[in-house]
Formats: structure tokens, sequence, C-alpha cells
């Protein structure tokens, strides 16, 4: 839709023109035929109610006043005999081309134009041949244009949808994050905190009873409380975006070593000669996924040995997760879609890696470690 300061313009100066030809034609022409004034006053009429009316640039009513446009142009065209009358007819099929185009779609615009240029042939007119070649290119160059304008629109509303896909699955995403956050509180730290409190109510009610017993308990209670700080430095770092201006590889060797030192996990980095990916998206993505396989690492192997590897296999980035931990829950080498449709494996790493058009393998030796593969295309 035209901003209405413009649709105003034009319905203005369809009525200047309609005006400026009747008075043209009853003043200078030589014998005006009283049907023809008739006509070129009613059309002037209508031009200046259509001024104030929004209701002529819509449905029907935007169809009959392209209609009585023409119909305008085609007698202008037929009466236009003098030299301002010929100079009237090319601004009249000029407005006509610019309404046309801006207000209605491309089929009205190629049928309204080709009618008029073969009209413009067929009625005799005392108009010079340079005017009607006036009228075939603006009418090939409306039709251009209209075709050129609905290509712009059909372009424009795929990429609206887009946008609208893209904010959904942004706003899929921050859900999917929340709810893996809540989880990941829930299973970590606030069990902890759970555990915490219950052994301080064993250790309240043995100071009454066994002092003994009551400082062994403090002491296990010291190393529980040591290992809970450790968790929630995983926790948090967990949460930390990708520091800026840093390489993947090099994030990738700092998240493993601030991982060694806080679980005590002997834990090994090995990267090959690769580009960072295009996306910085795709790298953030990346370094989500190793945090949350070490972090399952930590919480549910019970391993004592890590290893990770960053290569570029191909066109494919590959990131290979090993421990010597007790493994999933199954047995045996499975991909993407298998786990997806067995439901195995690690939900969130796997969404990630769906989402970027990844591939993802599972090798699971149960009582003797297991393996995570993921390859993304770069």
């Amino acid at each position: 839709m035209l901003p209405y300061l413009w649709r105003v313009s034009l319905r203005a100066v369809r009525a200047i023109l309609a005006f400026g030809c009747t008075l043209l034609y009853w003043f200078a022409y030589p014998a005006p035929q009283f049907l023809v004034v008739l006509l070129l006053s009613v059309y002037t009429a209508f031009s200046i109610v259509a001024l104030f009316s929004r209701r002529m640039e819509t449905g029907t009513y935007a169809i009959g006043s392209l209609a009585a446009d023409t119909g305008f142009f085609l007698l202008w065209i037929a009466i236009g005999t003098t030299a301002a009358g010929a100079w009237l007819a090319v601004i009249t099929w000029a407005y006509l081309m610019s309404s046309a185009i801006l207000h209605h779609d491309w089929i009205r615009t190629v049928i309204v134009s080709s009618t008029a240029v073969v009209l413009v042939f067929l009625i005799p007119s005392g108009d010079t041949a340079q005017l009607r070649a006036v009228v075939v290119a603006g009418g090939l160059v409306a039709s251009i244009g209209a075709v050129h304008k609905r290509h712009l629109l059909d372009r424009l509303s795929h990429a609206s949808r887009q946008a609208v896909l893209y904010r959904s699955e942004a706003q899929g995403a921050r859900e999917a994050e929340r709810q893996r956050i809540a989880h990941d509180f829930h299973d970590g730290p606030l069990q902890s905190f759970i555990s915490f409190q219950m052994r301080l109510e064993i250790l309240r009610k043995l100071m009454n009873r066994d002092i003994d017993a009551a400082a062994d308990e403090l002491k296990q209670l010291q190393d529980l409380c040591r290992a809970q700080v450790s968790e929630l430095r995983s926790f948090v770092r967990s949460m930390r975006p990708a520091e800026e201006g840093v390489s993947l590889g090099a994030s990738v060797s700092r998240m493993v070593e601030q991982f060694q030192r806080d679980t005590n996990i002997s834990a090994s980095f090995l990267s090959g000669d690769f580009l960072d990916p295009a996306e910085t998206e795709t790298s953030l993505e990346l370094l989500q996924i190793l945090r949350e396989a070490l972090n399952n690492t930590q919480k549910h192997s019970h391993a004592t040995r890590v290893a990770i590897s960053l290569a570029k296999v191909d066109s494919k980035l590959e990131i290979s997760i090993e421990d010597n931990g007790s493994g999933f829950p199954f047995s045996g080498v499975y991909n993407l879609e298998e786990l997806e449709l067995l439901r195995l494996g690690p939900g969130s790493i796997k969404r990630r890696v769906k989402m970027l058009n990844g591939e993802m393998t599972i090798d699971s030796r149960p009582g003797a470690g297991a393996g995570l593969h993921i390859r993304v295309p770069v």
C-alpha cells in the first residue's frame, strides 16, 4: 500500500488532468461536440469525487477507476489533434501507467497497457507517429515494471515468512536452552544442596551422641562442599559465551584445561589444522556441544580419562570425545537417525547437531567407556 500522501497526489493529478482537458477541449478545439463535452465533464466530476473518497482505491471501485482512466485516455487520443492535446495525451498516459503499476497487480497493468496500445493504433486520430511510439514504449515499460514489482513482492513475502520461521526457531532454541539449564541445575547443584542439607541434619544429631562420628561426618561434608564448588564452577562455565576474537581451537583448548583443573579428570586435546567455520553461530554451537559432553562425562560416566580431538575431514569439521567411564546405558554403535528412532543418547546434543545439519555417532561400551563423534559441514 502506497503512503497516504502519494495516493492523494495521484488522485489530485487525475483531477487536474480531467479539468485541464475539459477546458482545453471546450475553448481550444473548433466545434466541440456535446457528447464529448458531456463525457469529459462526467470524468471530471468523477475525479473530483474520487479525490475525497478512499473507497475508489479498493475492491471493484479500484477496477472501475482504472477502467474510467483508460476510457478517458482513449477518448482524449481520439480528439487530441492539437499540439497541446498531444502533450496532455502523453501526460495522461504517464498517469494511467503510473496508477496501474502502483495501485494494481501486474495482470491488470499488462491488460490495460496492451489494450490501450492496440486501440491507439485502431482509433482514427490526428496524432503523430511519435505519440503512438511513446504510448508503445510506455506500455512496455509499465508491463515490465509491474512484473518486476510482483517479483519483488514475492521475494519480500518469502523473506517475511523466513523471518517468522527464524524467530520461531530462535524462540524454540531459547526455550529448549531454558529447559536444559533448569534440568541441569535440578540434577546437579540443586541435588548437591539437598544432600548437603540432609547431611547437616545428620551432623547435628551426631554432635549430641558421638563426637568422633560427627568429626568424620564433618570431614565428608567438607569433601562434598569442595565437589559442590567444582560442580557449580562447571555449571556456570557452561553458561558463558565463547570469547570474541579467539579461534575455535583455542577456545576448546582452554575449556579442556579448565575442565581438568575443576574435575581432576585427566583430559587431553588434539587439534588439526583447519579454518574456523565462516558462521560464528556454528562455532558457538560446537563449543556448547563440547561443554555439554564434558559435563555429562563428569556427572554420569565416572571416567578418569577423557580425550578430545578436533580436525577437518574432507569438507566437514569433526569433534571426537572418548572416555574410559561406564558408557551409556546401551551397547553398540548408533548414528543420529537410529538414536532419534530409539530415543537414546543426549537429547540436547542431538538437537544441536541437527540444527547444524551435522552427523553424530555414539559408540557405547558399558563398563569400558564411550565415544561421541560429531561431523558438521563447514
